[in-house]
């Protein structure tokens, strides 16, 4: 690597004098996006996406300081150009392209190809170097869209009309997502888990349509949902909190649904197979639309995904040792 670099604290830009989603304090930091693996605590100065601010001020404290920027805009830094540019994949979330010395490098951070209603779509961004995420760099995943997955969803939540429906999903990005997605089929409240409800109240106030939402925490203690829909965050299943749903049916929305035996042992009863990260497909297409030669292939499936780009697509391509940790469970 040259433009880009591995250094102890992150993936390091000499000619810039920054970090790209760094894992450990530095002086200046480029965030890609708002999950907690790409964006952590202690920076001195943070860059990015200005509709991002809310979700990162909420996790990292009101009182960082934060450079907002709109996708394309051109910065100059040291003796570099560096830009955002639309990764699909939650709200505010971008690739950053780095241009210096005749070189292009575009670092993805997370992102997917499928349509998503509550964020910018991904954009392709020509470079000489590509590092790209590969979660699901695995040719078993292939993805529906997330309509159809969410009227799967739909469909699940009005078979119970006695008992409360919970779905288990991930609080920043999937919730939203599903809560948009259900937007044109249901007028009704959908009753939301504390550390969902501040993040979704962030998305409305930036434009984003969804569904009617409620706290679980504004209803009476009496309440009992009754063929209600109620999202929570993994960590609340099988917690004291699922003591106030009488005999719910429970589901978890993810892509590791898409493997046999994944619901089961996560001891849901239903899983529904809904992604924020590019399936193989999107992976292969979206290297290969870049035109980039050289590819670094970091967190999940990067022996594969780097093998099959060397041997079937002609690329000088290697897995790159990260901290970024993908699909996780919060």
């Amino acid at each position: 690597m040259t433009l880009i670099t591995v250094r102890p604290e992150g993936l390091y830009c000499e000619a810039g004098d920054f970090f790209i989603d760094p894992w450990r304090p530095v002086d200046n930091a480029l965030i890609t996006h708002a999950h907690s693996d790409h964006a952590r605590p202690g920076c001195r100065h943070y860059i990015a996406t200005a509709i991002s601010a809310g979700i990162l001020t909420d996790r990292l404290g009101s009182a960082i300081s934060l450079q907002g920027v709109t996708y394309g805009e051109k910065l100059k830094l040291g003796s570099t150009w560096v830009s955002f540019h639309p990764a699909g994949h939650v709200l505010g979330s971008a690739q950053i392209r780095v241009e210096a010395r005749d070189q292009v490098w575009v670092v993805s951070g997370d992102y997917k190809r499928c349509p998503d209603p509550t964020c910018d779509p991904f954009e392709v961004v020509p470079c000489d170097t590509f590092i790209t995420e590969a979660t699901f760099g695995l040719p078993i995943y292939r993805w529906q869209s997330g309509t159809d997955s969410c009227r799967q969803i739909y469909d699940w939540w009005q078979s119970e009309p006695e008992h409360p429906s919970l779905l288990f999903c991930y609080a920043f990005g999937k919730a939203q997502r599903i809560l948009s997605e259900l937007r044109p089929w249901s007028d009704r409240p959908i009753y939301l888990h504390g550390a969902i409800h501040v993040l979704t109240e962030i998305y409305r106030q930036v434009g984003v349509p969804m569904a009617p939402t409620k706290p679980v925490a504004a209803m009476p203690r009496d309440y009992k949902f009754a063929g209600d829909l109620i999202l929570a965050p993994p960590s609340a299943h099988r917690s004291s909190w699922m003591k106030r749903f009488p005999q719910p049916q429970t589901a978890f929305a993810s892509g590791w649904m898409a493997v046999r035996g994944a619901r089961r042992r996560r001891g849901y009863e239903r899983g529904f197979v809904l992604s924020d990260h590019a399936d193989w497909q999107g992976l292969v297409t979206t290297v290969q639309a870049t035109g980039a030669s050289t590819v670094y292939v970091t967190h999940g499936q990067t022996d594969v995904l780097s093998r099959y780009l060397t041997e079937v697509q002609g690329l000088n391509a290697m897995p790159l040792q990260t901290l970024f940790e993908g699909e996780g469970d919060s």
